[in-house]
């Protein structure tokens, strides 16, 4: 009772505010470019064109197309991007590419609306997604932020020197190359909501994450570049390395033995990992915790409500490798400033890696923070693992329960929803179904959380190509791609497509 009485009072004094979120975003809305909605996107109170499922295929194919394009697209006016990256720990999450149109990658849609459903979650700000004029007031908000963060972005990567010394670009291309940068990541933008509305399948953020790490992966296996490691010139490619060897050692023995297990670049047993990590995620995709639901307004009508092993889905990892790029990101910057002050020394000590620009954490809380290279360094240095594993599983245990709270999916969200639908927990009454929710999906969730971050320590441990957060987010997505074409309903569509 209190906390609806405290609710009621904040809502108030909302009300109140000199500069409510109305003010700040209907304005925005005539001016922020927007897509039409289609028929099947969330919420969609009055539809407006239904997008035949083909053509939803084509729309994804397109958006994807873009999205390649301009990730081997290289920014006009840089003078060097060979030093090193600072941003290295989040590129493959956010789907970013360095020196590229999608620098910024996904990270101002992310922020934007990891920002926003905090507010929502905790009731700062005051906003009923089922209705139209809150929900275009939201996502106008969400948009005109993550196009703010892009600008800011943008000129923080210019004016740091991520591209060369500003007094050596000159002002000119300065502003040009932020220019690029805004335009691209308006594009990502619009393309993401092209998508959410209904014209594609799934959300662009989820496709071009998936994108970026699988295509991360079959470059690794693949790649016909050579590169110079001090033995003479080698391919990247483990594949490509495999067959390269056996072709060109007369012992065909030792070969196997180079292709398999060969340092400082992609081998045959990092692809063996990968493998197996995809194959371990998505048997355990299939777990599940059936709640049995009944219709109480038709006698007789009865179902399940599933509450998976993996609640969160990839949200846990998601959050812990934000949270850990950051710190990453403000302890190279601080370290490269005042490597001497101890301090900075406390929260981390970078090393160059041997044969790459790349700088690693070599001591310091962020030494603790960051996996083991390998299966051999984790039994060299115990302490690095044991701290490591414990952070992983608390941080994905702790992120996991708490972003049901916020996302709308905690057990009084869930209870509330089927109670909407006319649906009961069969043996219990309307009082007593929270009470059994929140027995089980809290729990679901913290375990399948630490059930997550333990897949990504083991498959860091086993030297997957990519990181183990990379090979989970990619698996979870793709995984969920499959679960949208099911629930379309359409699957004859496609198969007469794929066989026609």
């Amino acid at each position: 009772m209190r906390k609806h009485v405290q609710l009621a009072k904040l809502q108030s004094a909302r009300a109140n505010w000199p500069l409510s979120p109305d003010t700040l975003t209907t304005p925005a809305q005539n001016v922020v470019p927007q897509i039409p909605r289609s028929r099947e996107a969330l919420h969609a109170s009055v539809p407006e064109t239904k997008v035949p499922f083909q053509q939803r295929i084509v729309w994804t194919s397109v958006t994807l197309i873009i999205f390649l394009v301009m990730s081997q697209m290289p920014l006009y006016g840089i003078v060097s991007s060979d030093t090193s990256d600072p941003l290295y720990w989040l590129r493959m999450m956010m789907a970013s590419n360095r020196g590229t149109l999608m620098e910024l990658g996904i990270t101002p849609i992310i922020s934007s609306g990891m920002v926003f459903q905090l507010l929502a979650g905790t009731h700062l700000i005051d906003v009923n997604l089922d209705l139209k004029s809150d929900r275009e007031l939201y996502q106008t908000a969400q948009k005109l932020l993550a196009i703010i963060l892009s600008f800011g972005q943008a000129c923080v990567y210019v004016l740091t020197g991520l591209y060369g010394p500003p007094a050596d670009l000159g002002a000119g291309i300065c502003v040009l190359l932020v220019v690029q940068l805004l335009t691209a990541a308006l594009i990502v933008i619009l393309l993401d909501e092209l998508l959410q509305k209904g014209y594609g399948l799934g959300s662009g953020i989820s496709l071009f994450i998936a994108t970026n790490i699988c295509e991360s992966i079959v470059w690794r296996a693949f790649s016909p570049t050579t590169v110079n490691t001090g033995r003479g010139p080698e391919f990247e490619g483990a594949i490509i390395a495999l067959v390269h060897l056996l072709i060109t050692w007369p012992n065909k023995q030792l070969a196997l033995r180079e292709a398999f297990y060969r340092q400082n670049l992609p081998n045959v047993m990092n692809l063996l990992a990968t493998i197996a990590v995809f194959s371990a995620v998505i048997y355990l995709q299939g777990f599940r915790v059936e709640i049995p639901v009944k219709s109480s307004r038709q006698r007789g009508m009865r179902g399940s409500y599933p509450v998976r092993l993996f609640y969160t889905s990839n949200m846990p990892i998601m959050l812990q490798s934000a949270l850990s790029s950051n710190v990453f990101l403000v302890s190279q910057m601080l370290y490269n400033k005042l490597p001497d002050n101890l301090l900075v020394r406390m929260i981390g000590v970078w090393e160059a890696r041997e044969g790459s620009a790349q700088v690693l954490p070599a001591s310091g809380l962020v030494y603790y923070m960051s996996p083991p290279l390998n299966l051999k360094d984790a039994l060299m240095d115990p302490l690095h693992t044991a701290i490591f594993t414990a952070y992983m599983l608390i941080a994905c245990a702790a992120f996991s329960k708490t972003w049901i709270e916020v996302s709308g999916s905690s057990p009084r969200d869930v209870a509330k929803q089927l109670k909407e639908q006319g649906l009961v927990m069969a043996g219990h009454r309307d009082e007593s179904m929270y009470r059994e929710l929140k027995r089980v999906i809290p729990t679901a969730a913290a375990f399948g959380g630490a059930c997550i971050g333990a897949l990504s320590i083991t498959s860091d441990l086993m030297g997957a190509l990519g990181s183990g957060t990379g090979i989970l987010m990619a698996v979870t997505i793709i995984y969920s791609y499959f679960e949208i074409a099911a629930k379309e309903g359409d699957m004859a569509g496609l198969k007469g497509m794929v066989m026609g």
